[in-house]
């Protein structure tokens, strides 16, 4: 029997079959994927292949086969830095939420998780949410950080969940497709679920006034079907974002603005640092690429983990403008 992982809990996994039954099934024995060192081998999304077992009065199943995946996106394990955890696979695309201060979202998170999106070959849409709580500074900064993206060629949207504004649209884009919803805690992803299906009624917090940070809500990433031909995986808040397995010369490959310039470097394997005639960073002097995307790419490239929220996004910007000078 072949259906697809709805929920993961590391031991148990919620599978749909094709007749649209959620059967709970657990792992037969270990699988090994061909060059992925994972630590968890079934994510939300696989398909796989499953033979039901009869264990007292309930029904469940035994999963023996992982179906080849079409993408998978996956972080750093939180525990074993050279493994990683795979979020989700077999996604059509990825919306990642951004709130400026409420909780605050640097652009060296957001930057990471494009990086990575870009390597797997999922298309990436980032959403700004919660722009109803925006004073006039952070508005500005708002608009300044979606101009950067989108100049790069990234679709934006601009949300306030409670005040139903571009939900409509988001749905729109989400017809038809597996959609992921990721993001720090505390920016609103279970809460814009619930605003698009109120139905489903995801647990929500409120953040904390002394942090500026969200609490965990969902433990776990797991699927949902929506009423209007959409499915949509909402996944744990995300701390850090660890670049996994990137090679030096091929990191600027991913930074799309970076990668229509590349081939007009002087040297083939130019790492846009010390290199003389980079069109990178003679791009960068001109204000054609903006300095906090050639920041991040200088701490992907030296290989420094993200902190947790260790700066705000006027902080990023703050220094980008010192590194400028």
């Amino acid at each position: 029997m072949t259906g697809t992982v709805y929920k993961s809990t590391g031991s148990w996994y919620t599978v749909k079959s094709e007749k649209g039954d959620f059967i709970e099934c657990r792992m037969k024995g270990k699988f090994r994927i061909k060059g992925i060192k994972s630590t968890n081998p079934i994510a939300v999304g696989d398909i796989v292949d499953y033979e039901l077992e009869e264990t007292s009065d309930t029904l469940t199943g035994t999963i023996h086969k992982i179906h080849e995946r079409k993408n998978y996106i996956v972080r750093k394990s939180v525990n074993l830095s050279k493994q990683i955890h795979i979020i989700a696979s077999n996604i059509d695309q990825v919306f990642l939420l951004i709130t400026i201060d409420n909780p605050p979202t640097t652009t060296s998170f957001i930057d990471r998780f494009l990086v990575t999106a870009e390597a797997y070959g999922i298309e990436a849409v980032l959403i700004f949410n919660k722009i109803d709580t925006l004073n006039d500074q952070t508005l500005d900064d708002q608009l300044y950080l979606q101009h950067i993206y989108q100049e790069i060629g990234y679709k934006c949207l601009r949300i306030s969940s409670t005040e139903n504004k571009g939900v409509d649209k988001l749905k729109e884009m989400m017809i038809g497709k597996v959609s992921m919803f990721s993001g720090h805690s505390g920016v609103g992803k279970s809460t814009l679920v619930n605003a698009m299906e109120p139905s489903l009624h995801l647990k929500t917090t409120v953040i904390s006034e002394q942090s500026k940070q969200g609490q965990h809500t969902t433990t776990f990433a797991e699927m949902y079907d929506l009423s209007f031909d959409a499915r949509i995986i909402d996944t744990p808040g995300i701390k850090g974002f660890g670049i996994v397995d990137m090679e030096p010369t091929e990191i600027s490959g991913y930074f799309p603005e970076f990668f229509k310039l590349k081939d007009q470097c002087k040297f083939n394997n130019c790492l846009h640092k010390e290199e003389p005639h980079c069109a990178i960073k003679a791009a960068l002097e001109r204000d054609e690429i903006a300095w906090s995307r050639y920041n991040s790419y200088l701490k992907i490239l030296e290989g420094d983990e993200e902190h947790y929220r260790t700066d705000s996004y006027g902080e990023d910007r703050a220094a980008s403008d010192e590194t400028r000078k």
